[in-house]
């Protein structure tokens, strides 16, 4: 039986779709995320080193495992053009069990 807490979905925000799909597909190739969304049309408001900016961006949004995490922060920061990434983890507390067999299934390291 699959157990949902054992998963997370990954938010990170990136620059534009280039930077954005490659970072994705690094992440499905080293089978960190069974899958990645590109998100487009945000608009970002944020304060950074001490001045109010508005900056365009495209939300990523990632399914991965607890298990994997580490290693998946590990190389968006490796591959993300910003010096300072978002990359916020959220638990799940339910999802459809076929749904997270496949996530499990498409990040193994044996298929």
């Amino acid at each position: 039986m699959v157990d949902a807490a054992d998963f997370r979905i990954v938010f990170c925000t990136v620059p534009d779709a280039d930077s954005g799909r490659r970072i994705a597909e690094r992440l499905v190739e080293y089978r960190l995320a069974a899958c990645v969304n590109l998100i487009p049309g945000l608009e970002s408001i944020y304060r950074w080193k001490g001045e109010i900016r508005h900056d365009a961006e495209l939300l990523l949004m990632i399914k991965t495992t607890v298990a994997d995490y580490e290693a998946l922060e590990r190389a968006i920061r490796d591959l993300h053009p910003y010096e300072l990434p978002e990359i916020v983890a959220v638990p799940l507390s339910n999802g459809l069990a076929d749904y997270l067999n496949w996530i499990s299934k498409n990040r193994e390291k044996t298929e």
